[in-house]
C-alpha cells in the first residue's frame, strides 16, 4: 500500500505531464491535484484544465503569476546585474523559485502528501524544483518520474498515451517544434535537435520573440525608462506595473531585433549544455540597470556588486533562491538600491541596446570636479602627485630591494 495519498503535479497540459499524471495514479495509486502556473508564457491555459477533467482530476489549480514573478523575482534579480557565466540571463532558473513556492503552498492547502514534476534526471530544473520545496516544507516527499519510470523516449511514450486513452492532439504533435523549449515573461529558451550540435548555427525560423538584428528596422527606437530603488516604474513617462514593464520591453526589444544568445552552459548536473535564447526585454533591463547605477552608486558599492554578483548568479542558477545566502546577498543589494533613482535614456538599434543619457536627483556626478574645462578650484590637480606616490609606494620599495616582474 501507498504511504502517498495526494499527489500535487507541477500540470501543462502537454504529453509528458499528461502521461505523468496517469502514471501518478498507477504507480501509487494517489489522487492528483494539478497546478499551472501562467508566467507570461503566452499560451492559453484553459485546455489544461479540459484536460485535467478529462482525465478525471477533482482539483485543479490555474493560476496567473505574472505579477508575482516579475515583481518579486524578476525586478530583485536585475537589482543585482545578474548574469551566469558573464551572457545567461537566467530567465528559466529564475521561475522554478516560484513554481516551487506555489506546489508547498497548494501541498500544505489540500493536505497532499507530495509533490511532483516533469523535469529530467539530466537537468537543472529537478534541483531547483525540489531544493526549494524542501527548503520550504522539509519532510515532503518529491516525485520525479522521469528518475524512477522506463518511459524514455517518445516513442514510449505515446505508446503509454495509447495504451491508457491519454488524450493527445496528435495534429499538434505533427506541428511540435524540433526544440524542448521553455517560456515565461522573462525569456523563451531553445535545447535539443540542431542545437545539440554545438558548430550548427540555429536556423532563422526557430526565434520566435524576435526579428534578426539584419531585419531590424533602419530607423532606431528611443525610450525613457524611469527607475525607482532599483526598479523600472514608468516607460516613456507612463507607469506600469512590473509584468506590464517586462511586456513592453520584451515587445520593444524584440522588434528591434534585441535579446538572441546562443550559448554553451555549464550545468549545475555536471554536463555542458548548448542553448539558444531570447531574452529582449531582459537584456534592455540590464544595460538600463547599470547605466543609472553608474551615476548614482558608490564605486566601492558598485564594484563589490560586481564582485558578488557571480556567486549570486550561480546561487540562483544552482537553485538556491530559498537560502539564507542568497537572502542575505539580497537584503545587501536591495539596501545599495535605495539611491538607484531617475532616468534613462537608451536607443534600440538593430540588436544592440545602447544608453545615451541619465538623469537622477541622487547623481553622485559631479559637473564641476569632472569638467575638462575650467573647474574654478573645484578640483586641485597638484593633490594627485601625492596620491600616486602613496600607492606606488610598495612597488618602488620592492623594485630597490631587487624584486623582479615580468
Amino acid at each position: 500500500m501507498s504511504e502517498v495519498k495526494k499527489v500535487v503535479l507541477a500540470y501543462s497540459g502537454g504529453l509528458d505531464t499528461s502521461i505523468i499524471l496517469k502514471w501518478l495514479e498507477d504507480t501509487y495509486g494517489c489522487e492528483v491535484v494539478t497546478f499551472t502556473a501562467d508566467l507570461g508564457q503566452g499560451e492559453e491555459l484553459e485546455p489544461a484544465r479540459a484536460k485535467a477533467e478529462q482525465m478525471g482530476v477533482k482539483e485543479i489549480y490555474i493560476e496567473d503569476l505574472r505579477e508575482e514573478f516579475v515583481r518579486d523575482y524578476v525586478f530583485p534579480m536585475f537589482r543585482a546585474n545578474t548574469i551566469y557565466e558573464g551572457e545567461y540571463l537566467l530567465g528559466t532558473s529564475i521561475a522554478r523559485p516560484l513554481i516551487a513556492k506555489r506546489l508547498v503552498e497548494i501541498a500544505n492547502a489540500t493536505g497532499a502528501d507530495a509533490i511532483s514534476h516533469g523535469a529530467t534526471g539530466k537537468g537543472n530544473d529537478q534541483v531547483r524544483f525540489e531544493l526549494g520545496a524542501y527548503a520550504l516544507k522539509p519532510g515532503v516527499k518529491v516525485i520525479a518520474p522521469w528518475r524512477e519510470w522506463d518511459l524514455l523516449s517518445r516513442e514510449k511514450l505515446m505508446a503509454y498515451a495509447k495504451e491508457h486513452n491519454i488524450p493527445v492532439d496528435f495534429a499538434k504533435q505533427g506541428k511540435k517544434s524540433p526544440y524542448s523549449m521553455d517560456a515565461n515573461l522573462l525569456h523563451i529558451s531553445y535545447e535539443g535537435g540542431l542545437l545539440e550540435d554545438p558548430w550548427a548555427e540555429p536556423e532563422e525560423e526557430m526565434w520566435r520573440w524576435s526579428v534578426s538584428p539584419e531585419a531590424a528596422p533602419d530607423t532606431p527606437t528611443y525610450i525613457d525608462l524611469t527607475y525607482e530603488k532599483g526598479d523600472i516604474v514608468a516607460i516613456d513617462g507612463e507607469r506600469l506595473k512590473p509584468h506590464e514593464v517586462l511586456e513592453k520591453l520584451n515587445k520593444l526589444g524584440g522588434a528591434n531585433g534585441i535579446g538572441r544568445l546562443d550559448i554553451v552552459e555549464n550545468r549545475y548536473v555536471g554536463m555542458k549544455s548548448r542553448g539558444a535564447y531570447e531574452t529582449p526585454g531582459g537584456t534592455i533591463m540590464l544595460k538600463a540597470h547599470r547605466a543609472i547605477e553608474s551615476i548614482t552608486l558608490d564605486r566601492e558599492v558598485a564594484h563589490l556588486k560586481d564582485e558578488l554578483m557571480p556567486r549570486y548568479a550561480e546561487m540562483i542558477y544552482n537553485g538556491y533562491w530559498w537560502s539564507p545566502e542568497r537572502q542575505l546577498l539580497q537584503n545587501m543589494i536591495d539596501e545599495s538600491q535605495e539611491v538607484v533613482n531617475g532616468k534613462v535614456r537608451v536607443k534600440l538599434y538593430k540588436g544592440n541596446v545602447i544608453p545615451v543619457g541619465r538623469a537622477s536627483e541622487d547623481t553622485l556626478f559631479d559637473e564641476n570636479i569632472a569638467t575638462f574645462e575650467d573647474d574654478a578650484g573645484a578640483y586641485d590637480q597638484k593633490d594627485a602627485a601625492g596620491f600616486i606616490k602613496l600607492n606606488a609606494l610598495r612597488l618602488r620599495i620592492a623594485a630597490q630591494k631587487g624584486r623582479k616582474l615580468g
